[in-house]
């Protein structure tokens, strides 16, 4: 893609971008409304202490950077507010904290063409708000029929121990793990969505994904590292959308071996008339799955890094110990077993995920009338966000006598997800569930059903077996209610079998003690020193 020189005059001037520039939210589009709406009056001069923020402002962009890249990704970032919620005393997030379009306004340009939203060209359940979800969370239950627990030993289970045997083949022991995870990664991605792995999957795809992933992580849109990968996404989106539906095709065609072994099946099994799952949809799933599944590699770094024999966490090295020293994969009567509980405490202390993003609004124009900015006539298209945090949550000792001990017992002492109905919602103090409890049949030729709990919580019921979650707000790490992450216990069995194959090769973890590691992008604003590696007990 050709680069475009960009001249610092296009960046910010005159006294409306100032006000831009030092408000609460504002974007680009602020800037030429105010522009347009004071014609050509006399303004006023500016506080030296603004045009000097100014001048460092405009200084501070490489000259070389794509001016569409500038105005649609550099300034929205500056110009986005974000705020962190409270902490939830129970497992949901209320509907004005809505998912719709709920993401920071400089990352748009990752996945469409003009910058901004652009739902006709296919969405995820992860940006839509419930509202537009369809009837009882919908979306959400087709996204999560292709992940219930149910499939993942005879549909995937194979595809991930098999990546795990890979990466952690005795030849690339001793050796920085992070680089050599995500050049494998791909592999796993794409064999997991459409079934495809190896030499099928094109140079471009891993290096859309790579790029992708390497945006996410530096984060910051002035770094040449940040804007060199942003472009390079862009130039490479549509290549990829149309080598996804291509490949789409060859699911529904037959052509691709053993289809109902990925996930794209079953959200074209399940999507009935494709009015809230279309094909265009399911191409977006397959690549906002960039997102989601590039936690996996904060993951894996932080439970090495727990695991390590030098500057590990002890209690976690004893309680694996623990637990892989018995019947581990014997729930015994209880919900979970005792290695799915070590992993879910994992998560928890781990926290990959920081928080739930929504977007929220400016209340004056719902509860006190018109806005100042509409009443004069100006556009003032501000994007704010707030989180509710996870980490924080998870760590409450409201919730937890002992938070900060690691204790995968906790779970069998607080509810899961089949547990909340009408009699549990008021034990608690409700008068009622705040959501009625619904089903949603599979037509994947399954007996199975996709169901909810009283806090919207969705889960999985297989020949007549509720496989629930722990529905507490006190286990953050996926988030809460009708927005938890569908793809929770998907993660959860894929880092179980990572851990099977450590206990049974007696893998130790490491640092490697190297003079220069290299650093490498593993997730979300996750950049890291690649110095830790493998190796096998005596």
């Amino acid at each position: 893609m050709e680069q475009k020189t960009l001249e610092r005059r296009a960046v910010l001037k005159g006294s409306a971008a100032a006000i831009g520039l030092i408000g609460s939210g504002a974007s680009a589009a602020m800037v030429a409304g105010v522009e347009q709406a004071s014609g050509d009056a006399a303004q006023s001069p500016l506080p030296q202490q603004v045009v000097t923020a100014i001048e460092r402002f405009r200084a501070s962009i490489p000259p070389n950077f794509d001016p569409d890249y500038v105005e649609k990704a550099v300034i929205p970032f500056f110009l986005t507010s974000f705020y962190e919620g409270e902490r939830p005393m129970l497992p949901m997030i209320g509907v004005n904290f809505s998912k719709e379009n709920a993401l920071p306004y400089d990352l748009w340009g990752l996945i469409y063409h003009d910058w901004r939203p652009t739902p006709e060209e296919g969405v995820t359940v992860f940006l839509r708000g419930l509202e537009k979800r369809g009837d009882n969370n919908l979306r959400k239950r087709i996204y999560f029929s292709a992940m219930t627990p149910d499939l993942y030993k005879p549909m995937y289970g194979a595809k991930v121990t098999a990546f795990f045997d890979k990466i952690l083949d005795q030849q690339f022991a001793n050796k920085p793990f992070m680089r050599h995870y995500l050049d494998y990664y791909f592999d796993l991605y794409w064999d997991l969505h459409l079934g495809v792995t190896g030499e099928d999957i094109p140079f471009e795809v891993r290096q859309i994904g790579e790029a992708f992933n390497t945006v996410l992580a530096y984060r910051n849109p002035l770094l040449p590292i940040t804007h060199d990968n942003y472009m390079k996404v862009r130039e490479l989106l549509d290549f990829l959308k149309s080598w996804i539906d291509d490949r789409i095709g060859d699911i529904q065609s037959g052509k691709t071996k053993n289809p109902e072994k990925t996930m794209a099946w079953y959200w074209l099994k399940n999507a009935g008339d494709g009015s809230h799952f279309s094909k265009k949809d399911v191409v977006f799933e397959c690549f906002h799955n960039f997102v989601a599944l590039s936690q996996w590699g904060n993951t894996i770094f932080g439970i090495m890094s727990r695991l390590a024999e030098d500057g590990g966490d002890p209690a976690v090295r004893a309680s694996f110990q623990k637990t892989m020293g018995g019947n581990f994969d014997n729930a015994s009567g209880a919900v979970f077993p005792p290695l799915e509980l070590f992993v879910m405490e994992l998560f928890r202390v781990i926290s990959p995920n920081g928080g739930s993003i929504s977007a929220i609004h400016d209340a004056r124009t719902t509860a006190y009338g018109a806005s100042p900015q509409q009443k004069f006539g100006v556009s003032l298209e501000r994007h704010s966000y707030i989180s509710t945090p996870h980490t924080s949550t998870s760590l409450d000792p409201a919730h937890w006598k002992n938070p900060n001990a690691f204790d995968p017992q906790r779970y069998l002492a607080v509810p899961t997800s089949a547990q909340i109905n009408d009699d549990k919602c008021r034990q608690i103090g409700l008068a009622r569930c705040p959501f009625d409890i619904t089903n949603f049949e599979v037509k994947d030729g399954r007996k199975a059903n996709i169901t909810n709990s009283g806090f919207g919580t969705v889960f999985g019921v297989v020949d007549g077996t509720s496989l629930p979650v722990c529905d507490y707000a006190g286990f953050a790490p996926f988030g809460f209610g009708y927005r938890r992450c569908p793809g929770e216990q998907l993660t959860i069995h894929v880092f179980e079998d990572f851990l099977r194959k450590v206990g049974r090769d007696k893998i130790v973890f490491r640092k490697l003690n190297l003079a220069n590691p290299g650093r490498v992008p593993i997730g979300p604003t996750a950049v890291i020193q690649d110095d830790l590696g493998f190796s096998r007990s005596a």
